[in-house]
């Protein structure tokens, strides 16, 4: 008999109680258990202290003033709990804060990911999945508007390198990326290389560790 999978326990930060409950709802739905809802920054500190919970999925946007209380709130919670997996949810990138959750904990465990994107249910299953099991997960436009507040653009990178980069930023595989873009494998690697030595990163075969590169060439940018 097949060993059933562990149930990942959630504690889930959204002001909107339509949204919250809804989302708690789509994730029993998926076999994720909600173990707290909660609608602002403090009460998120509170839940994780009383649940000990193996993610958090939280809105950036909440009481009182609406800006960056939760982004704030899943950097807090990283420095305390480094092994807490923390995806933040937004309808823009919030630059400040986004810098140091993506620092936190070597970057592991972390997902950004904009709502206006999240379409495909399945998939943001499988990337709050990823993300509790230490994987990366950040939405390129995150990366792309990150990187355009270098003073050095990625110019250097060909439209078909800059498609390939923002796939590897959601975490994909080599063989993943050639299904998605129906080129070779062999293509990609050449693809993931070049990519690598024009931001003068270490290469690696392993995906996490290549979004962790990407993300240590944007930290380098002095976001924020």
């Amino acid at each position: 008999m097949q060993p059933q999978p562990t149930t990942i326990r959630v504690v889930i930060a959204e002001d909107g109680v339509l949204l919250r409950e809804g989302l708690a709802g789509l994730l029993e739905r998926f076999g994720l258990h909600t173990v707290a809802v909660v609608g602002d920054g403090e009460a998120l500190k509170f839940a994780v202290a009383e649940h000990s919970p193996d993610l958090v999925v939280t809105d950036i946007r909440m009481p009182p003033s609406f800006t960056d209380e939760g982004l704030r709130a899943a950097v807090e919670l990283r420095r305390a709990h480094p092994d807490l997996a923390i995806v933040a949810l937004s309808q823009y990138v919030q630059h400040r804060y986004a810098a140091d959750l993506l620092d936190s904990g070597d970057g592991r465990g972390i997902g950004y990911l904009l709502k206006d994107r999240i379409v495909d249910v399945e998939d943001f299953i499988a990337a709050l999945r990823q993300v509790a099991a230490g994987g990366t997960v950040i939405d390129p436009q995150v990366i792309s508007q990150l990187v355009r507040r270098r003073s050095d653009p990625l110019s250097s990178l060909s439209a078909r390198e800059r498609e390939v980069l923002a796939l590897i930023a959601q975490g994909h595989s080599n063989s993943a990326i050639a299904r998605q873009l129906v080129i070779s494998e062999p293509a990609v690697g050449k693809h993931v290389g070049n990519i690598l030595a024009k931001l003068h990163l270490p290469q690696t075969d392993d995906t996490n560790r290549r979004v962790l590169a990407v993300l240590a060439y944007l930290r380098d940018g002095r976001l924020g």
